[in-house]
Order: C-alpha cells, then structure tokens, then sequence
C-alpha cells in the first residue's frame, strides 16, 4: 500500500471525513524531500506544518548543550507533527532529524485549519490526536521509569524489530537511555 493510501486511510477510518472533504484534504497535501541528515522541526521553532511521514527514517530528541536524547523514531508512513506546538502555536523542544533521505507529505497549518472548518470537524480531529499522543507519552514515561533498559530492549525486539535493524546503534542507546558498550553487552547477553 502506498503512502497516500496510507494517509488516507488514516483520514477514512480513524478520523473519516465525508468524501469530498478527504479528496479535497489530500489534494492539499503537497511533497517534499529532505537529504539525509537535515534537520526538519528545532527547538524554539513553531510547527507550522502538518508533516506525514512518506518515506524515510526521521529521529526525535531532545538537546542540551551536553548531550542529545532521542525520544521516538519516525521508520513507517505516519504522522510526525508535533502536534502540541502545531495546535497550540508554541515554541517546540523538540528536533527532528532525516537519518536517511526523506519524503514528507506537507500541509500549511492554516490551509488544515480552514479545510476543518469548512467540513466542520476541527475540534473532533484535535481532542482524537492529543487523545493518543498522551496515551503513547506516558506509556513511554511509565516505561522509562519502571523497566530496566534490558527490558526495554527486549520490548523493542518484539514491537519495534524494524528500529534495531534500521537505525543506529548509537541512536538505539540514546533512546534507551545507556551508552553504545551498554547496549553492546546487553545484545551480547540476549543473543
């Protein structure tokens, strides 16, 4: 299945709109392409863009002057906007990086706002996002907190396999919160 089909699937079955809403909400969609290391979102930015993911591999993370934290990984077609800036038109913390050479499909915060509107869906389309993005943040808080970062991996072997294969070492570890000769030692262990 193609990306489109997958974004409109996503606005067909878990946010459907009437016909001619979708239609003209894909049409509005446009795509971009983004070499492999280009930041897309930096702190104290607005998002302003409605991004999904078409192809390509894009990391999340937090930075300080001393390190950087991963915090998701972008690998399949789906949305990654931070939707919290996006709604709320605030200054994210957050980056967003290609680790590989990446399309996104884009949309103009205000060009969505006025399609909501004029196909009177706004506010159900805001309270379902937020619904599942605080569902996905504290069960990786709670995992974070609760789980040992053996366990954590192990998790990821069985519900993220596709990371482990197409992402970094050194990124798998920042999000798991250990060093690369940590992670190292805990593969030698598993395997």
């Amino acid at each position: 299945m193609n990306s489109k089909s997958k974004l409109a699937q996503f606005f067909e079955t878990d946010y459907p709109l009437n016909k001619d809403g979708v239609e003209e909400l894909l049409a509005s969609f446009e795509t971009i392409h983004f070499k492999k290391n280009s930041l897309i979102l930096k702190a104290e930015q607005i998002e302003n863009k409605l991004k999904f993911l078409e192809k390509g591999i894009v990391r999340e993370y937090y930075a300080s002057n001393s390190k950087e934290t991963n915090i998701n990984f972008y690998t399949k077609p789906g949305f990654l906007t931070d939707f919290s800036s996006f709604n709320n038109s605030t200054e994210t913390n957050k980056y967003q990086e290609c680790i590989t050479d990446t399309s996104l499909k884009v949309l103009d915060k205000n060009k969505f706002r006025n399609l909501l509107k004029k196909y009177d869906c706004g506010k159900s389309f805001i309270d379902l996002t937020f619904q599942k993005l605080l569902e996905q943040k504290e069960l990786f808080e709670y995992n974070r907190i609760t789980k040992s970062s053996e366990e954590l991996y192990n998790e990821m072997l069985v519900n993220k396999c596709n990371w482990l294969k197409e992402i970094p070492q050194y990124h798998i570890a920042s999000y798991l919160g250990i060093t690369p000769e940590t992670l190292s030692r805990i593969r030698n262990k598993i395997s």
